[in-house]
């Protein structure tokens, strides 16, 4: 038997590979890269970077909803950004979701990610 528990929300898109929405080991949630997709339509959001880090955290926001957590119980954030001139404005973003105290972080420039889209972002979750 499986010591791990898949989390699937029909309230953030389908995975669109071989992976799970997250992943969920003891009182630890690990989140796959959430992109900016409508889970309604699997299409990009239409609009500038905050659009899409919007976008991209309330997909965050209901796989941690269906994990039974929230934004206040994560420890780590990943951010990928095509474009580190875009960091102030997902920055700016991140702040409406989360408060002190904050999770680590780490912001990284990649040259291009899944359907073109300028943000992704990734997390690790504690329960309890």
């Amino acid at each position: 038997m499986s010591s791990h528990q898949i989390i699937t929300t029909s309230n953030a898109p389908a995975a669109i590979g071989p992976y799970s929405q997250a992943v969920r080991a003891g009182d630890t949630v690990y989140f796959s890269g959430q992109i900016p997709l409508d889970p309604a339509t699997g299409a990009v959001v239409e609009g500038d970077i905050t659009a899409q880090a919007r976008r991209v955290f309330d997909n965050l926001a209901a796989v941690a909803k269906e994990a039974g957590g929230s934004f206040a119980q994560f420890v780590r954030v990943g951010i990928y950004v095509t474009d580190l001139a875009n960091f102030a404005a997902v920055n700016a973003v991140m702040a409406e979701y989360f408060k002190a105290p904050y999770p680590a972080r780490s912001t990284i420039e990649v040259s291009a990610l899944p359907k073109g889209v300028k943000v992704e972002v990734d997390a690790i979750m504690v329960l309890g």
